[in-house]
């Protein structure tokens, strides 16, 4: 089978891990209850910016979001390694911009995900994924953003939504819990 994947907010928990940088860096203390009460994936607001300083700060903050110590979802790196196992195709499919395409990789790798060069798609638009995910005859796609999911809606994948504040409108089969993982996906034995 073959296994699609995006990273942020899907495999790691990116926006929580920017949130407690932002709440460092401006010297402020605000509670992830704020963070787990928005519906939108940028995470600006409570810190009382517009989306143009909330643009500013993500960009200004980058390296430190992506490279430092952004933890993976629990069980996500022993479902990925266990269908790597198995003989399974896993695919990361990303937007971060092709600049960060190497690094991402080898910091996906250092922190146990079982990552191949051929395997590793980087520097799309989130709507320009189709095309990949087209490409690459998926068999199960899973990501957390609402637009993605929905320019996938008639494409021949299996799609999963990794479960988000903003995207509990979407009717698609929804990831809590990687540990879970194998009740939604029924493999072959």
């Amino acid at each position: 089978m073959r296994f699609g994947f995006d990273i942020d907010d899907t495999l790691i928990n990116l926006r929580e891990h920017a949130f407690n940088i932002y709440n460092r860096k401006l010297g402020k203390q605000l509670g992830l209850e704020l963070f787990h009460a928005l519906k939108t994936v940028e995470i600006h607001e409570p810190f009382g910016m517009t989306s143009q300083e909330g643009k500013q700060m993500w960009n200004s903050s980058r390296e430190e979001i992506y490279y430092t110590t952004c933890p993976p979802y629990p069980g996500a790196v022993e479902m990925l390694q266990e269908l790597e196992e198995q003989g399974h195709e896993i695919f990361y499919i990303t937007a971060r911009d092709r600049e960060h395409g190497e690094r991402t990789k080898q910091w996906l790798k250092d922190n146990g995900f079982p990552v191949r060069d051929d395997r590793f798609f980087c520097g799309m638009k989130d709507e320009e994924k189709i095309q990949t995910i087209r490409q690459l005859k998926l068999n199960y796609y899973f990501d957390d953003k609402p637009a993605v999911l929905n320019t996938l809606s008639e494409e021949p994948v299996k799609l999963f939504v990794k479960d988000q504040t903003y995207n509990q409108h979407l009717n698609i089969p929804r990831i809590t819990d990687w540990t879970q993982w194998k009740t939604h996906i029924p493999l072959p034995h």
